[in-house]
């Protein structure tokens, strides 16, 4: 019987303000809540403070490091998978998730919402990116105010899946 449980990764820089990083912790609560596996890229920042909110309420977090080293995961990552890929292990971080909720974030972020939205995996947008194509407004990401709101349009995309 295949697992049932939901996956929603959380991206974001290894460096964030303290806005974002609030942000990122409620989002993993919120998450861990609700039941959900958390997949982020496993390192400080956003990474780190999703993986504290989730730890917080009991859930389950996923770090897809970068190295060699799992030593180098977070200290709330519960399962690090260690890929010595760098960057391109953003690709895995996004293609592992049935949602992704961005916050924050620098080119890395963009990255695995570029992968995120080349795989049909819906993103939510938080204090992020924004996209244009042609000077027109691209509403690939789907804008949200709280982490709530975030949380709660990821997993009705997901039963909508």
């Amino acid at each position: 019987m295949p697992d049932s449980r939901k996956f929603v990764a959380v991206i974001g820089g290894s460096q964030a303000s303290a806005k974002e990083t609030k942000l990122a912790e409620e989002v993993g609560r919120q998450l861990a809540r609700t039941g959900v596996v958390l997949v982020c890229g496993g390192l400080g920042g956003i990474m780190e403070a999703a993986c504290r909110g989730a730890r917080s309420q009991g859930g389950i977090t996923v770090g897809i490091l970068p190295g060699e080293k799992r030593e180098a995961a977070n200290p709330y990552v519960q399962i690090p998978v260690v890929t010595g890929m760098g960057y391109a292990r953003n690709v895995a971080v996004a293609k592992s998730a049935q949602a992704v909720i961005a916050i924050g974030g620098s080119y890395g972020t963009l990255s695995e919402i570029a992968h995120a939205l080349q795989s049909d995996v819906p993103v939510i947008g938080l204090n992020t990116w924004s996209l244009s194509r042609n000077g027109q407004p691209d509403k690939s990401i789907i804008p949200a105010k709280k982490p709530t709101e975030a949380v709660n349009k990821a997993l009705e995309l997901i039963a909508h899946q």
